[in-house]
Order: structure tokens, then sequence, then C-alpha cells
């Protein structure tokens, strides 16, 4: 049997196919870099909007719940006609829904409702949820099995470039900065946070428009000896993509888990900003909150990239087992987070959990649903299993905020431990089960069963 490394070694392509795979990815990674600008903005926003209109955390947490609750449902939707009409067009589609979004949440702040705030930041939920299914459909063409942790963990590196630049970009827009030392913007309105990002996307989304291609075969890279997936194509009927997907207890059974990833993720990324601010007093331009707004995104981009890599070259691109360890570490982690009460404490235990949060994230979401999936149905896999991340992340939103509204702060590291706990369990016990179910033969698909494989 070959080893990991020499299988690893196998992997060829042909000339220009790297360097063309990395302009794709790159207008790729940016663009979906750029909606989570146009996400994570509320996070920063939240205590603004509260202080200007009197809502209180259950009333914010409303807003987030509405938000992520859209995103599920839009993932199984979406995941579904991304399979359909293909990834780049459900991305740009995204694109330009989120700007609008964006751009009227911005503005709802000269009319101050809690129920225009919700409906439109639900809205944003929906037309973000197309980005992901359509990242993950373009680049599992790009990809082999054996490739795919990797792409994983550099997924998670650009989603994690989203969240520091809005954490660099949104203090400092509420503070006001200097450009080269030169030009002195005064400090803006938190609606600033909504408008700024939208014009960064726009401008990614026109580069990607340009730019990139659905397929290796698109760019005239053809019968690509690596690949494990038919080459025929990438769109499917919706009868064959349900019933494939749907009857394979992979997809069940890695979603479940990534429901417990995203209630510990959702609460992370939704409240840290709070809870610095009013636990511990913490200005958003202050050194603390800037170290804690580098440190989260980075340490998250590690964990995605590290938590890849292993799977792919130690565990032959098994993903439970590193996600169960991973699930194990970090309910640890917040139950030691809530003995300790102090700033530092608590951002070092925020870093600590966005590590190993993020680790699951990418190597769930995006390695196990590529995996499943394939080329063809990789769309709906990824958007069915994301969508439970985010079912499990709503609680984080109105359910975590009637909780400190009503118990106090104290409770907030708690309401995350049972859920990586809940994480740890799923991939120790059923783990061995999740495997890719053989392929039927169909129009389009390679003649013959994949060999399966353990996740």
């Amino acid at each position: 049997m070959d080893s990991p490394a020499h299988d690893d070694l196998a992997i060829q392509h042909p000339p220009g196919f790297r360097a063309r795979r990395g302009t794709n990815w790159a207008f790729l990674g940016l663009l979906y870099t750029s909606f989570y600008m146009c996400r994570y903005n509320l996070s920063i926003a939240n205590k603004s909007i509260s202080d200007e209109f009197h809502f209180d955390k259950t009333q914010m947490g409303g807003i987030i719940t509405a938000n992520l609750l859209a995103y599920a449902c839009g993932q199984i939707i979406n995941g579904l006609l991304c399979d359909r009409i293909g990834g780049k067009k459900s991305m740009l589609i995204g694109a330009v829904g989120t700007i609008v979004a964006n751009v009227a949440f911005g503005a709802a702040s000269f009319v101050g409702s809690l129920a225009l705030f919700t409906t439109l930041w639900g809205i944003n939920g929906y037309v973000q949820s197309f980005g992901a299914p359509g990242m993950v459909k373009i680049n599992t063409a790009w990809f082999s099995h054996r490739e795919r942790g990797r792409f994983a963990g550099i997924f998670g590196f650009m989603i994690n470039l989203g969240r520091f630049g809005i954490f660099k970009l949104g203090p400092a827009l509420l503070a006001g900065f200097t450009i080269f030392g030169m030009f002195h913007i005064d400090a803006l309105h938190w609606r600033w946070l909504f408008f700024a990002p939208s014009m960064i996307c726009a401008v990614v989304a026109i580069g990607m428009a340009i730019s990139v291609k659905e397929t290796p075969e698109e760019a005239d890279f053809h019968h690509l000896a690596h690949e494990t997936d038919s080459t025929d194509g990438v769109t499917a009927s919706f009868a064959l993509v349900l019933k494939t997907i749907l009857s394979n207890p992979a997809v069940w059974i890695t979603a479940c888990a990534y429901a417990c990833t995203g209630a510990v993720r959702q609460a992370v990324d939704q409240w840290f900003p709070v809870y610095m601010q009013e636990v511990h007093h913490t200005k958003l331009n202050s050194q603390q909150f800037q170290w804690l707004g580098f440190l989260i995104p980075f340490v998250a981009s590690a964990g995605s990239l590290m938590s890849g890599y292993v799977s792919d070259i130690f565990f032959r691109s098994r993903r439970a087992p590193v996600a169960a360890g991973l699930y194990l570490i970090e309910t640890i982690i917040i139950l030691a987070a809530a003995q300790f009460h102090s700033a530092t404490a608590a951002i070092i235990f925020f870093v600590a959990i966005a590590f190993t949060a993020n680790s699951t994230h990418s190597l769930l979401g995006t390695a196990a649903a590529m995996d499943i999936g394939g080329r063809k149905m990789s769309g709906f896999a990824s958007g069915l299993i994301d969508s439970f991340q985010y079912f499990g992340g709503s609680l984080a939103g109105i359910a975590l905020g009637h909780l400190v509204d009503t118990v106090g702060w104290g409770s907030y590291w708690y309401f995350m431990a049972p859920f990586g706990l809940v994480g740890a369990l799923l991939m120790l016990l059923f783990g061995h089960k999740m495997t890719i179910k053989p392929q039927s033969p169909q129009r389009g698909f390679r003649s013959g069963h994949r060999k399966i494989r353990s996740i």
C-alpha cells in the first residue's frame, strides 16, 4: 500500500495548470472574503445600533438569528440550484444580492425600525448563501480528492481574511483614520460599516466575472490524470442530486456535527466584540481589541490550513478522526474559559476557541462536502451540510441574546460547551460510518462505482 506521502506526490498536473488554478482561486477567494466583510460587519456595529435605537440583546439576537436561519435555508435551496446553473453564476448572484442588502441596511439607519433591520439582514443571509456552494462547486472540479483538505484550509484562510478585514476597517471607520499620513477621515456613522464593504465586494465581483473559469476544461485543460470524478460536466438533474445526497448517511452525520460547530463559531463571531466592550470595557480602537481582531482570524486560518493538511497527509483524507480531536479540545478550552475573568484571559480563550471551531468548519463543511458530492453534486452536498452549521448557529442569536439578558454574561461560555461535546461524540461514535456512497452510472457519470473512502 502506498504511503500517504507517496500518494500525495503521485498527483501531477499539466504545465500551466497550477498557475491557472491559482488565478481562479484568487478571485473566488477574494470575492468570498468580501462576502464575509458584508456579513461580520454587524458584529462590529452591534453595540452602536443597540445604543442608538435602545435595542436589547434579545432584539439584536433576533436580527442575527434571522440572518443565520435565512442563510441556512438558502444553503439548501441555492446549493441545489447551484448544481443546475453552476458555481460562477451562483456567486455573482450572491455578490449582487449582498451589495444591495448591505446598502439598504445602512440606509435603514434613517428609519430605525427593528422589523426593517431584521428583514434586511435576513435577506442578506439568504443571498449570501449562494456563495459557499458556488465556490465549493467550482473548486471541486479544480481539486482532486487528495488535495481537498488543503483546499479547505485555503478556503478557511480566505474566510478569515474577510473577518480580519472588517475587524480592522470597522473600528477605523467608527473612530476616524489617516491615509498614508496625509488624508484624515473623521469618525463616520456606523452605517458606513455596511456601505464600505459593499464597494469592496462590487470591485472584486467584476474581477471574478472576468477571470474565473467554471472547470479546467473551460480553461483548455482536458483529461486530467489525477481527477477521480467524471469530467463530462458539472451539472446534474435535481432528482439525481436529491436521491444521491439525501440517501447518504455521511451527509447527515457530517451535518449534525457541523451544527455544533456553527453554534460555537457564531457565539464567538457575533458576540465577542460586545462581550469585550461590556464585560471588560474594551474600546474597539484599543490595542487589546486590535490584537484580538488580528489573532482570531489569524489562528482560525492556521487551524483551517493545519487540519486540512493533517487529514490529507496523515489520515489519508479521512476527516472524522481529526474533527473528533478538535471538538474534544474545544470543549476543554470552553470550560476553562468560564473559570477565568480577566480581559487577557478572555482574549486567550477567544483565540483558542477560534482555532478549533474554524478547523472543524473548513474540514467538515468544505473538504467533507467535496468528498461526498463530487464535481456534479458538491453544490447541494455543501449547501445541505453548511445549512446545519447555520441552523445550529442561529441559537447563538436570539437564544444566546435572551440568555445573556436574563442571566448575564456569566452564562456565555457555558452556552457553548455542550456543542463541543456533542460534536466530539458524533465523530467518535459514527465517524467510521461516514463513507462516500458509490455513485450509480448515469448519463454524464463515469461508468462503474467510485471507491468507498472513510471520511
